[in-house]
C-alpha cells in the first residue's frame, strides 16, 4: 500500500506575474500553465521536461502513469509526499510542433526563478531533456551522470531516467528505484 495519492500532490498556483505568460508559442497551443505540485516548501525538487496530461476529454483529474510512477518509486525509496515537489523545464504541456531549443531557453527562466524561492536541499533530474536543458549541455546524458552527485546553483543534482522510460521499458525499474533510494539516503544524511 502507497501513502502516495494523486489528492496529496496540489498543484502550486501559478504565480501572477506569469500567468499569462506568452514568451514562447506554447500558450497558443492551449494546454494550461503548470507551475509545479506536491509540497511547495519541500526540501527536494524533481525536474521533469514538461507536465504531462492532467484531464481526460471530458475535463476530469486523472492519474497519468508518469505520477503513478514518481509515486511508486518515491514510496519505495521511503519518501513521502512532503519530502517532494515536482516541477518542470517547460510549464505548458506541448501539443504540438514548436520550437524547442527557443522555447527551453525562455522557459528556464521559471525553474531559475522557483529554485531561488524555494531553495531547495536537493535535486533530482529525469531525462536526457530535463537533464541537459537544466544543465544547459545539450551532451548531458542520465546514463553517464546517474548514481553520482554533482553541484548545479550551489545544489547538490542527481539524476534518473525519465517515468516514461521506465514505462516503456520495466527493466530500467531497479535502477530507475536506486537513482529514488540515492536521493532518499543523501536527504535522510542531511
Amino acid at each position: 500500500m502507497t501513502d502516495f495519492c494523486p489528492n496529496i500532490w496540489p498543484e502550486e498556483p501559478v504565480p501572477e506575474h506569469a500567468k499569462d505568460c506568452k514568451e514562447c508559442s506554447l500558450y497558443k497551443q492551449g494546454s494550461r500553465m503548470i507551475w509545479g505540485e506536491g509540497n511547495s516548501e519541500a526540501p527536494i525538487m524533481i525536474i521533469l521536461d514538461n507536465p504531462g496530461a492532467r484531464e481526460d476529454k471530458e475535463g476530469s483529474p486523472y492519474v497519468c502513469g508518469t505520477r503513478q510512477t514518481l509515486q511508486e518509486a518515491a514510496n519505495h525509496a521511503g519518501l513521502v509526499p512532503a519530502d517532494l515537489f515536482v516541477t518542470y523545464i517547460l510549464k505548458r504541456r506541448p501539443v504540438r510542433a514548436y520550437d524547442k531549443e527557443k522555447t527551453r531557453e525562455i522557459c528556464i527562466g521559471h525553474l531559475k526563478e522557483q529554485l531561488e524561492s524555494k531553495k531547495p536541499s536537493l535535486i533530482l533530474c529525469l531525462g536526457n531533456v530535463a537533464l541537459q536543458s537544466f544543465l544547459e549541455d545539450p551532451l548531458a546524458e542520465v546514463k553517464n551522470m546517474r548514481g553520482r552527485w554533482t553541484e548545479v546553483h550551489s545544489i547538490p543534482l542527481t539524476a534518473g531516467y525519465h517515468p516514461l522510460a521506465v514505462r516503456r521499458r520495466p527493466n530500467l525499474w531497479p535502477s530507475f528505484l536506486e537513482d529514488w533510494k540515492l536521493l532518499a539516503n543523501r536527504y535522510k544524511e542531511s
